[in-house]
C-alpha cells in the first residue's frame, strides 16, 4: 500500500507540475516560460519525487517505466497492475485539480476547447506532425528516457546522481517531443488531461499507450542485456 500511494503521489506531482506550467505559464503574457520552461519543468517534478519517493516505490510514475524495469527484470510483473493503477489515479487526480484551478480564471476555462495540454497528433500537434511521426517520436524517445533509467540505476552506478540523470534526460526528450506530440512517454501523463478533455484526445489515447510501452519494452529488452554484468 505505501508503494502505491508513493506511486499516485508521484504520478500526481509530475502531472500537476508538468501540464500545470504548460497551461498556466507557459504562454502568459510576458514572462510566459515557453518550450524550455515545460520541459525543465517535467525533468524537475520527476527529479524531486525521484529522490523523496524512490526508497519508498522505486520512483516509477509511469507506466511505462514500470513495463520497462519488469522486461528488464528489475520489478515483479505480478505488482504491474497495481503501480498502473495508482499512476493513472495520480494523473487523473492532477488534472482534474488543474481544470478546477483553470475555471478559476475569468472567462473560466473549457478542457475541450483549451486543450489542458494533452498529448496530440494531426491536427491536434503543436507543429501538426502526423500520427507516423507521432508514434516513432513516442518510441524512440521512451527507449531513450528508459536506457537512461535502466543505465543510471544499474549496481555499478552511483545510486546518487540517478535522480539528476533521469529528471535531465526527461527535459531533453521534452525538448525534442512537446513540438510533435506535446510529449507523453508516459501513457498516466496522457490518461489524465485526455479525461477532461475528451472527443479527439480520448480518440488518439492509444498512441500515448502503445508506442510509449513498446518503446519502454525495447528498452528493457536491451537493457537486460547491456547490463548484466552489472545486475549478477
Amino acid at each position: 500500500m505505501r508503494k502505491a500511494v508513493a506511486e499516485l503521489v508521484g504520478t500526481f506531482v509530475l502531472v500537476f507540475g508538468g501540464c500545470g506550467s504548460a497551461v498556466f505559464a507557459a504562454a502568459f503574457p510576458n514572462v510566459g516560460i515557453g518550450l524550455l520552461g515545460v520541459s525543465l519543468a517535467f525533468g524537475l517534478t520527476v527529479l524531486g519525487c525521484a529522490y523523496a519517493l524512490g526508497p519508498i516505490s522505486g520512483g516509477h510514475f509511469n507506466p511505462a517505466v514500470t513495463v520497462g524495469l519488469a522486461v528488464a527484470g528489475r520489478f515483479d510483473w505480478k505488482d504491474v497492475p497495481k503501480y498502473w493503477g495508482a499512476q493513472v489515479v495520480g494523473a487523473i487526480v492532477a488534472a482534474g485539480l488543474l481544470v478546477f484551478l483553470l475555471q478559476a480564471a475569468p472567462g473560466g476555462y473549457i478542457p475541450s476547447e483549451g486543450g489542458l495540454a494533452a498529448n496530440g497528433v494531426g491536427d491536434h500537434s503543436p507543429g501538426k506532425y502526423s500520427m507516423v511521426a507521432g508514434i516513432v517520436s513516442e518510441i524512440v524517445l521512451t527507449f531513450i528516457f528508459l536506457t537512461v533509467i535502466l543505465g543510471s540505476t544499474a549496481k555499478g552506478a552511483s545510486p546518487a546522481q540517478a535522480g539528476m540523470a533521469i529528471g535531465l534526460t526527461l527535459t531533453l526528450v521534452h525538448l525534442v517531443g512537446i513540438p510533435i506530440t506535446n510529449l507523453s512517454v508516459n501513457p498516466a501523463r496522457s490518461t489524465g488531461p485526455a479525461i477532461f478533455v475528451g472527443g479527439w484526445a480520448i480518440a488518439q489515447l492509444w498512441v500515448f499507450w502503445v508506442a510509449p510501452l513498446v518503446g519502454a519494452a525495447a528498452a528493457g529488452a536491451l537493457g537486460k542485456w547491456l547490463f548484466a554484468d552489472d545486475e549478477s
